[in-house]
């Protein structure tokens, strides 16, 4: 059976290569996925215990209306009274432009079956500005969090529920419907009556994604609540907390607060085992050659697969010589490779064109 020319097979053989590397760049390009690398403490946005200095106030905190500060255990922003209204906000506002916020929080009360209205988290424009919205403005700008414990309509999904709104400075809370009008995601998680420690936590990238979970079944299990893509908050928000009751009542307590800024990984690096292999064959980052980096290391690769084949080749056609069968194949005769010189006359054929003789194809 005649066989494919050799100098087909080494095209093939590059071409294989070719796509070989094209393969590896696209999973490359999934791999590449900037993640949250570390994190570092903003104290500017964090407290815990015991909250004031001597004092009585705290450099990075403001508190007021209601709101009072037991040393040993909380900042309690509502008692479990009717009509309450109180809150804690940032002095600063956050200057990170990925972060976290890891808030320790309790919502308690003597009755089993009506109680409200529940707590927010915010992170807007502009602070301590009192309001209808658990404590706060409505027509904010920003975002707004809401753990809400009272249904004020009918609902398919159950209370206590988390929800969240994007405000643009003009729309307003949908009060009568829970926020269901302007919801940007939400859950329904049971936090008020927990054996554990209850916690939410804030995963904010911009531009990306801001991640909402909760900690309340069990301890060290967080449960994702909800998840915004392609959200960006106003630059420099304050960070802030109200509560409120109403003619049903409930204790709201903040009981610590960890804010973090999130340091992401390089755009560019790959996160797998072959990460380290690659960048010493790719410029660093800020290079001329930055985008095109990994392009050397795959190209350096196939040179060095093809130095090997022609070092091959040209060892085989040595030892052709030596053993004086330059002509016919290792099996003699025309063998299974085909009539003629065979194989190897097809190999001699081929290092012809390294060895500088002029015999063609």
């Amino acid at each position: 059976m005649p066989v494919l020319p050799l100098r087909n097979l080494l095209t093939s053989l590059v071409l294989l290569c070719g796509l070989l590397c094209l393969g590896v760049q696209a999973a490359d390009s999934k791999i590449v996925n900037r993640t949250i690398e570390r994190q570092v403490p903003l104290r500017t946005h964090s407290i815990y215990a015991p909250y004031i200095d001597q004092d009585l106030q705290n450099r990075w905190w403001d508190f007021g209306a209601d709101a009072y500060v037991n040393t040993n255990k909380h900042i309690r922003l509502t008692r479990n009274k009717p009509s309450q209204m109180g809150w804690l906000w940032s002095r600063l506002p956050i200057s990170a432009h990925n972060f976290v916020i890891e808030v320790e929080f309790k919502v308690s009360g003597d009755s089993s079956h009506l109680f409200g209205d529940g707590f927010a988290l915010w992170l807007t424009k502009e602070r301590t500005q009192p309001g209808p919205v658990f404590g706060n403005q409505d027509e904010f700008e920003g975002l707004g969090i809401f753990l809400d414990t009272y249904a004020n309509s009918r609902h398919a999904y159950s209370f206590p529920r988390i929800t969240s709104m994007i405000g643009d400075g003009k729309t307003k809370y949908d009060q009568g419907g829970d926020g269901d009008a302007n919801s940007a995601g939400g859950c329904s998680a049971n936090f008020r009556r927990s054996n554990v420690a209850t916690k939410l936590k804030v995963t904010y990238v911009k531009g990306s994604y801001l991640n909402v979970a909760i900690h309340h079944k069990a301890w060290d299990e967080w449960t994702n609540c909800f998840t915004i893509h392609d959200i960006t908050l106003p630059p420099t928000p304050f960070l802030g907390f109200t509560a409120m009751t109403g003619e049903v009542t409930d204790n709201h307590d903040i009981i610590t607060i960890n804010s973090y800024s999130a340091i992401m990984s390089q755009e560019d690096r790959p996160r797998d085992k072959f990460y380290g292999m690659r960048d010493a064959f790719s410029p660093r980052k800020g290079s001329a050659a930055g985008e095109s980096g990994s392009w050397i290391g795959f190209m350096f690769k196939l040179g060095l697969f093809l130095g090997v084949c022609v070092a091959g080749v040209l060892g085989f056609k040595a030892y052709q010589q030596k053993t004086g069968r330059g002509g016919r194949n290792a099996y003699g005769g025309g063998g299974a490779f085909g009539g003629g010189g065979g194989y190897a006359e097809g190999i001699g054929r081929f290092t012809d064109r390294f060895t500088g003789n002029s015999k063609r194809f």
